[in-house]
C-alpha cells in the first residue's frame, strides 16, 4: 500500500460511501475490460526491492529519513519501519538484453545509494529478514513517520480488536504478540512485475500461483527471526500473521485472511477484484472526487482510486494491478512472494525463472492448472517456505519429487523456452538460469548459507546475539561482492563439508 494518505479517523458514513464507490469502480472496470484497449505491444517488466538498513556492527539502523534525504532519488521511498527503504526500478522491455539493462540499472542505483547512505551511518542490506532484529526494533516508536503507516496499523489493530499473536514453529519456536503491525517491517521482499493483457491475465496468474512453491524453495533467504531459527522462508508465516485482522473466532468461521494465497483458479482478472470487494471490508475508506463512470463516458481513462487503494490493502502473494500510464490503462501481475537478496544477480536469476515459467505455462495448450489442484499449489507454497531448497513438492506428471530435481530436470528447460518466447537473448537466458541450476546442484541458496554460517559462528562464540551479528556482517560482505550465493564460502563450506 504505497499511496500517501493523511492521518484521519473514519466514520460509519465514510465506510458506507466508500463501499458504494468501490462497487461503482468495479462496475466501470468490468466495462473497461470489454470496451477499452489494454493491449501490450512489447510486455514490460519491473522490480521493486525492500531493504534493511544496518550500522557498522550489523544492527538495525533506524535512519530511513536521513538515508532517503542523503540518497535524494525519487526511485527510493520510505517503508513501514525506520530501518526499511524501498527502490522501484523503472520498467523496461524484457526482450533482447532487457534483463541485463534492468540488472545494470538496479546495480547502478544501489551503488550510488550505498555511497550516499554510508555518510549518515547506514548500509543497505538485501535480505528477507535481518538476523539481528530484536523485539525492541518492532515497536510503536520504530514506525516510519509517514502518516499512512500509523493509520494502516491503527485500522488493522482496530479491525482485529486484540493484539496480534505470532506463533511459528521451526527448528526453534517463536511465540509472541504485537500491539502494532510492526512485525511486518521485518519482512523485506522482492516484487516482480509482469505486464499482461486482459485475455491472458487469468492464465498467467494461474501459472504464477502454480510455481509459487518452486520460487520460494529456490529463492529462500529468511531463516531467522528475533534470534530464532524458524522456516527457510520465515517471511511467509510472519507476513501472514502480522497483518491478520481476524480474531480466532473469525478464523474458525472461515473468514479469509488479508494475506491471501487465494482459494481457486480464476477465469478472468475481474474475479480477483470482485473477490476483493465481496470478501474484504475497507481498511482505509478514503473517497476521491473522481466519478469513474463520468470519466469513462467522456472518453477518458478512469483512475479508479478507491478500487486500487482497496486492492493495495489485500496482500495476495500474486496481486493483480490496474494502473494508468500516459492515459492508457494496463494490467500487470505483482509477484510478491520472494525475499530480497542475496545479490543483484541472484535477484535477476529469480526474476528470469519467474518470467520464463509464467510465460510458458500461461501460454501452453494444456494448462498446468487443469492437472494441479489449487490446494496442492498452496500446499507446495507452504512446504517450500518451511523446508526451502530441500523440500519435496508435487508436480503434475512427476509426482512428489525433490524440488532441486524438479527444477533441473523439468522446469529449467521450460523457463528457457518461456524466455525465448519473450525474445530474451540466449546469452542472458543461459547466464541467469544457469545460476538457478547451480543453486539446485549445490543445494545452496541464501537460507542454507545463512543457517550454515550461523552454526559455524555459534561454534566459535556461544553467544547467539554475537553469532547473529557475525553472520550478518559476513553476509553483507559477500552481498557486496556481487557473486551469486551458490559460490559463497562460509560455515562448513570452508572445509567442503556440504555438497
Amino acid at each position: 500500500m504505497g499511496q500517501d494518505v493523511d492521518a484521519r479517523e473514519f466514520s460509519r458514513e465514510d465506510r458506507t460511501k466508500y463501499r458504494a464507490k468501490v462497487r461503482r469502480c468495479l462496475d466501470v472496470f468490468a466495462r473497461m475490460l470489454g470496451e477499452r484497449d489494454f493491449s501490450v505491444d512489447h510486455p514490460q517488466v519491473g522490480i521493486e526491492i525492500e531493504f534493511n538498513l544496518v550500522d557498522e556492527t550489523g544492527e538495525p539502523a533506524l535512519r530511513n529519513t536521513e538515508t532517503l534525504e542523503a540518497i535524494a532519488d525519487e526511485d527510493f521511498q520510505t517503508e513501514l519501519g525506520l530501518f526499511n527503504i524501498e527502490v522501484n526500478i523503472p520498467p523496461t522491455r524484457i526482450d533482447g538484453q532487457g534483463l541485463v539493462r534492468l540488472q545494470q540499472s538496479l546495480r547502478d542505483d544501489l551503488n550510488a545509494a550505498q555511497a550516499k547512505a554510508s555518510g549518515v551511518g547506514a548500509h543497505l542490506m538485501m535480505i528477507g529478514i535481518l538476523p539481528t532484529l530484536r523485539s525492541e526494533h518492532l515497536a510503536q516508536d520504530t514506525i516510519s513517520p509517514n502518516p499512512r503507516y500509523q493509520l494502516l496499523s491503527d485500522q488493522i489493530m482496530s479491525a482485529r480488536g486484540e493484539d496480534i499473536a505470532i506463533v511459528i514453529d521451526g527448528v526453534d519456536r517463536l511465540d509472541t504478540t504485537a500491539d502494532t503491525i510492526m512485525p511486518e517491517a521485518a519482512c523485506t521482499s522482492t516484487q516482480l512485475h509482469l505486464q499482461v493483457e486482459p485475455d491472458d491475465f487469468a492464465a498467467f496468474w494461474n501459472a504464477a500461483q502454480a510455481i509459487a512453491g518452486v520460487q520460494v524453495a529456490v529463492g529462500a533467504n529468511s531463516p531467522f527471526l528475533l534470534g530464532n531459527q524458524l522456516w527457510h522462508e520465515t517471511r511467509i508465516a510472519l507476513f501472514e500473521q502480522a497483518t491478520d485482522t481476524r480474531s480466532e473466532e473469525l478464523k474458525a468461521q472461515g473468514v479469509r485472511p488479508r494475506v491471501f494465497f487465494g482459494d481457486r483458479w480464476i477465469t478472468s482478472v475481474f474475479d480477483l477484484f470482485e473477490e476483493n470487494v465481496r470478501y474484504f471490508p475497507a481498511l482505509l475508506p478514503i473517497v476521491e472526487d473522481e466519478d469513474p463512470l463520468e470519466e469513462l463516458e467522456a472518453g477518458r481513462t478512469p483512475n479508479l482510486p478507491e478500487l486500487r487503494l482497496h486492492n493495495g490493502t489485500i496482500y495476495r502473494w500474486n496481486r493483480p494491478i490496474y494502473d494508468v500510464v500516459d492515459g492508457r490503462p494496463h494490467l500487470r501481475i505483482e509477484n510478491r512472494l520472494l525475499p530480497a537478496g542475496p545479490t543483484v544477480v541472484d535477484t535477476m536469476a529469480n526474476a528470469a525463472l519467474f518470467y520464463g515459467l509464467t510465460t510458458v505455462l500461461g501460454s501452453g495448450e494444456r494448462p498446468i492448472w487443469s492437472q494441479l489442484s489449487f490446494q496442492a499449489a498452496e500446499d507446495n507454497f507452504h512446504t517450500a517456505a518451511r523446508e526451502g531448497i530441500d523440500a519435496d513438492l508435487y508436480w503434475p506428471g512427476v509426482g512428489t519429487v525433490a524440488v532441486r530435481e524438479l527444477v533441473v530436470r523439468h522446469l529449467l528447460p521450460m523457463a528457457h523456452a518461456g524466455l525465448e518466447q519473450m525474445g530474451v537473448d540466449a546469452d542472458v537466458r543461459d547466464q541467469l538460469l544457469g545460476i538457478i541450476e547451480q543453486r539446485c546442484v549445490s543445494g545452496r541458496n541464501g537460507s542454507t548459507w545463512l543457517i550454515d554460517e550461523f552454526t559455524h559462528q555459534l561454534e566459535r562464540d556461544a553467544d547467539r546475539l554475537m553469532a547473529m551479528r557475525a553472520t550478518t556482517l559476513a553476509y553483507e560482505e559477500r552481498m557486496h561482492s556481487g557473486e551469486p550465493v551458490h559460490t559463497w564460502l562460509g560455515g562448513s563450506w570452508h572445509t567442503g563439508l556440504r555438497g
